[in-house]
């Protein structure tokens, strides 16, 4: 393996434009017509390089997918190694984001190369927000940005934002999961995606292939937007990128081992069927991934992430200034004119308060039937104690006229009974009117 520093021991072929060379009897002559701009790619070259490059490469993904292996062999240097074990081989796993700042040099091109990555994502019992750190990250990253550029001093900028992330699927075979969806819908607005097969050597080529066709008919079920490769005027060059961005997501395999292999020393991983060689077409798609992040497209994946998301979180957060202190502008204000704010904002009020009208429209007629409710039935509860009082004054009314007629029963019995005894007196009394019986004592 090549030294920490070293990522390369391929020379990168330089392109210096100069003048045509002319003869000393014409060099008067040609002189006269020549500017000197065309130097211009030498100087902004030669500054380039010695201001070096800023890149940050964010890989998220589950514990044990390869991560730590890819990214150790798409440099070609430890970055992660025993002082420093990848997230994967750490005791402590939290969903916390950490960053490693590396120093790359190769052919006198220096590279300040940024990892971050996220030990512990998606290995807890409850997922629930376990995005949030990396949203949060990336976020704050802009933030940085942000507030430097707004600085009265800005000579220097560090470029700490994220340009690229490296999403690792399992290869289950069975597509994405809830989580991954999740997280790239919630992403996607704000770096750069580029989906990854982890450790496609344990799939079959038939079955690698049907993964990338599910993986994609999802992604665009979801509506997420990737990384999509830009159109080149170079023919030959743009059929290359075509080709690239065919094989996406990329099926990857990462090993830092060096084999034996039909008498080459290969990179890859030793099976009792064979060798998985890392740097092989046939066996998986590192070479185009390693081409199109480091040698093709980094330069566009950074000038993607200042010219669009980074330019969408600008335009929000200076919206939201010019919108008002404490009001943050919504994502559809990013990016129009105050008047277009304005009319949007009058549409989107018109809207709320038609709403609110028929939400207000709505509990009115609700309360109307619920009072009419209620009055039907205290209407019917008070009919029915009406029945039930007449029920009873009528059962009072039969219970009285019983009695009355008991009475007058038992009023004419008495009667009867007087007028017999009466009448029984009155024949008693002349019985005994025509004489004395019984003579007075003392009277012979």
């Amino acid at each position: 393996m090549p030294p920490p520093h070293s990522t390369s021991d391929r020379k990168i072929p330089t392109y210096i434009v100069a003048p045509p060379a002319v003869s000393s009897y014409n060099r008067a002559k040609d002189m006269e017509g020549y500017v000197g701009f065309a130097n211009l790619p030498n100087q902004v070259y030669r500054r380039s390089v010695k201001k070096g490059f800023d890149f940050t490469l964010m890989v998220v993904g589950e514990s044990g997918l390869g991560k730590s292996t890819l990214i150790n062999s798409l440099f070609l240097t430890d970055i992660y190694s025993a002082a420093y074990p990848g997230p994967s081989q750490r005791i402590k796993k939290t969903s916390k984001v950490e960053t490693s700042n590396v120093h790359l040099k190769e052919n006198g091109v220096n590279l300040r190369l940024t990892i971050v990555d996220t030990p512990g994502f998606g290995d807890q019992v409850d997922n629930s927000n376990c995005w949030q750190p990396i949203l949060e990250h990336i976020d704050t990253k802009f933030e940085e940005y942000l507030n430097a550029e707004s600085r009265v001093n800005r000579c220097s900028l560090p470029d700490k934002r994220v340009h690229c992330c490296l999403y690792f699927i399992a290869p289950s075979g069975h597509g994405l999961k809830p989580l991954d969806v999740e997280l790239m819908k919630r992403l996607h607005d704000k770096v750069n995606i580029i989906p990854l097969i982890a450790k496609a050597d344990t799939l079959t080529p038939d079955e690698c292939k049907d993964f990338k066709k599910r993986i994609l008919k999802e992604i665009k079920e979801n509506e997420i937007n990737i990384y999509e490769f830009p159109d080149v005027e170079d023919e030959e060059e743009n059929n290359v990128s075509k080709k690239t961005a065919e094989r996406v997501p990329f099926a990857v395999v990462g090993s830092n081992m060096i084999l034996e292999a039909n008498g080459k020393r290969v990179r890859g991983r030793q099976y009792p069927w064979g060798i998985a060689e890392v740097e092989n077409l046939d066996h998986c798609d590192f070479i185009p991934l390693r081409n199109m992040l480091i040698r093709t497209h980094m330069q566009d994946l950074k000038d993607v992430t200042n010219n669009s998301h980074y330019e969408n979180y600008r335009c929000k957060n200076l919206s939201a200034v010019t919108a008002g202190e404490g009001k943050k502008a919504s994502s559809k204000m990013a990016g129009k004119n105050p008047l277009a704010q304005f009319e949007e904002e009058r549409r989107e009020h018109e809207i709320r308060m038609q709403k609110m009208k028929s939400e207000m429209e709505q509990v009115f007629e609700m309360k109307v039937q619920e009072k009419k409710q209620k009055l039907k039935d205290s209407e019917m509860d008070l009919q029915k104690r009406l029945e039930t009082m007449k029920k009873s004054l009528e059962q009072q009314k039969n219970e009285l006229e019983n009695r009355k007629k008991q009475f007058q029963v038992e009023r004419a019995a008495f009667e009867h009974v007087m007028e017999e005894r009466r009448k029984n007196d009155t024949k008693k009394s002349k019985t005994l009117k025509p004489g004395r019986l019984f003579a007075s004592p003392g009277h012979d």
